[in-house]
């Protein structure tokens, strides 16, 4: 198909009978399109991309990465850096990356906290060696990391990135970490709560088991007193004896 003339399908002038290649300013009027069996299918082809593009057909599907937002932990404890993500493309863990990277809180350059592809790499230097730990499962969708012992100067914004080729295209995850010296009230009440909530779940387990033991020793007891004394013995009466009173009563009698 050879190339099509715009400005043959559409006629052009300028209001005032000015023409186009004039200087002098005008109405710039569009035609209507000329009835050429090549604007007609050139019309049609821009006509069915228009319709592909708006269904949605033609765009280009991005990987969707998710993170909390903002992560707060106590200086000294372990910080897991929840990443998930979301592909139209399937899996493939042999291609599959997923790259974290850190911003400072105070201006400073950016640097590599971690990389996995197929393996996790931890980084060798700066002030993440040997403190990075992978907690992810690609096959999951959870590309997660865990900082250990976190330390004022991981104080930052930590960027999550994730490429499942040909789906590598889409918005990065960001997490900003907090490192306090004290957990916050709110954390404070969920450690409270859950410390209290043990400790009266073992209480109420050993008041059943005293119950329990209180009530197996009650039913001991009670079958070692039915056993230590006997159901009192009724008097059997013999029925021979009994026959020949009767008849010594009688022959008694009737002597008198």
């Amino acid at each position: 198909m050879g190339s099509i003339d715009l400005s043959a399908c559409f006629p052009v002038t300028l209001g005032g009978g000015v023409s186009v290649g004039s200087l002098t300013p005008g109405l710039l009027i569009i035609g209507q399109p000329a009835n050429h069996p090549m604007c007609v299918k050139g019309l049609n082809f821009f006509t069915v991309l228009s319709g592909l593009a708006a269904s949605g057909v033609l765009q280009v599907s991005g990987i969707r990465i998710y993170t909390p937002g903002e992560v707060e932990a106590v200086n000294g404890t372990d910080a897991r850096l929840k990443c998930t993500f979301q592909s139209s493309s399937p899996i493939n863990a042999d291609v599959i990356t997923v790259s974290w990277s850190f911003r400072p809180l105070m201006q400073g350059r950016e640097e590599s906290v971690f990389h996995y592809q197929q393996r996790p790499y931890p980084p060798l230097e700066g002030i993440f060696r040997k403190r990075v730990m992978w907690t992810g499962d690609i096959m999951g969708r959870d590309a997660s990391i865990t900082i250990q012992d976190v330390k004022f100067i991981h104080n930052g914004t930590y960027i999550c990135l994730v490429k499942n080729p040909p789906d590598v295209h889409g918005m990065v995850g960001e997490i900003r970490l907090h490192v306090v010296t004290t957990a916050s009230f709110s954390e404070l009440l969920l450690l409270a709560l859950g410390i209290g909530g043990g400790i009266a779940a073992v209480v109420i387990l050993l008041v059943i088991f005293v119950s329990c033991r209180r009530c197996k020793r009650r039913r001991q007891r009670k079958l070692e007193g039915n056993e230590e004394a006997p159901p009192p013995r009724k008097e059997r009466k013999d029925s021979t004896a009994c026959f020949w009173i009767q008849n010594l009563d009688q022959l008694m009698g009737s002597s008198h």
